[in-house]
């Protein structure tokens, strides 16, 4: 099936005092019509950047290089005209914080219309009448109500749903979640995720959820992508990686989940702590904290690896196994 985004050798650097911070370092993956690419990883490993580069959202500060296509344009090469022209019609954005996400000063409704207007040239009274449908279509009671209420006055699996409502008033083809459930309860983070799956489902559109949660992974996404230090590390489909990990870190995030039907499961930690971008300048940027690193892993950073159909990873332990690989993509 053909990708409706194609990212290759995405590279992301920081202008700083002490000279350029590489935060992003030779991406590459796609997304396909109807699925779920998760992007997964601790924080700083570079999920975030990776989305708001996707959105041209990056700072003043930060230089994006490398190809990111999407309907026969690469996004990276736009000028902030075209950006805003594709933001909520093509590609739209869900944010990890729904309260500081919507204007506080704005009503729902008003929120919610204004991308009907501005990219749908649609009038008020078809804007009303659109957002109202799609608040009843993201589950919200009693719509009408809600339309005239300020996001404060909501509770904050509300205020998220009003905001994936805003990012598919436009029917975006893909739909960028970053990490959409964090600041909500378990019950309403299953319906959040549920409602996202669903959406897609009747929709077609193609989704990236990026989080940090492996037990999220499991139920939602349908290929995922590893991030460690602003590189990929693995990328494989959800069932393929979480039976057969074959990169180090990938295994420790495993093992590092919570098993609840078994109350032997051993729950391990991963050692020491992320590194800051550019810290390691030679060899898997993994090794300080990897458990089966080698001299070499220390030395030289390893290629990329196939492991059979749509499963890469990059860790010189695969050397054996796998084939050398042209790069670290997904799909």
């Amino acid at each position: 099936m053909e990708s409706i985004l194609q990212v290759d050798n995405l590279e992301v650097c920081f202008r700083t005092a002490h000279g350029e911070v590489p935060a992003v370092r030779g991406a590459s993956f796609s997304v396909r019509p109807g699925e779920v690419l998760s992007i997964v990883g601790e924080s700083g490993s570079g999920k975030s950047v990776t989305s708001l580069s996707l959105m041209g959202l990056l700072p003043e500060s930060a230089r994006a290089m490398g190809s990111v296509r999407f309907d026969d344009r690469d996004l990276l090469r736009l000028n902030g005209e075209e950006m805003r022209e594709l933001r909520g019609n093509g590609i739209s954005m869900i944010f990890q914080e729904p309260m500081t996400s919507l204007n506080p000063v704005f009503t729902v409704g008003f929120q919610l219309m204004e991308p009907l207007r501005i990219h749908r040239d649609q009038s008020k009274k078809e804007a009303y009448r659109e957002a109202v449908r799609l608040l009843e279509q993201v589950e919200i009671p009693e719509a009408k109500k809600r339309m005239e209420q300020f996001p404060h006055e909501l509770s904050g699996g509300m205020r998220q749903r009003v905001m994936i409502a805003i990012a598919l008033a436009c029917r975006p083809k893909l739909l960028i979640a970053d990490e959409p459930t964090t600041a909500l309860d378990v019950t309403i983070q299953a319906q959040i995720l549920d409602l996202i799956v669903d959406l897609k489902d009747r929709t077609g559109m193609g989704v990236i959820l990026i989080t940090h949660d492996m037990g999220v992974v499991a139920e939602t996404a349908d290929r995922v992508l590893v991030m460690y230090a602003g590189r990929v590390v693995e990328a494989a489909g959800v069932e393929t990686l979480f039976h057969e990990p074959k990169h180090p870190y990938t295994q420790g995030l495993l093992q590092s989940v919570p098993n609840v039907d078994d109350s032997l499961y051993p729950l391990n930690s991963i050692p020491g702590y992320m590194p800051k971008p550019g810290e390691i300048q030679r060899g898997c940027p993994f090794h300080p904290r990897c458990r089966e690193a080698v001299e070499k892993c220390r030395d030289h950073h390893p290629p990329s690896f196939a492991f059979g159909t749509e499963h890469v990873a990059s860790c010189w332990l695969g050397e054996e196994e796998g084939e050398a690989h042209g790069g670290s993509s997904a799909g």
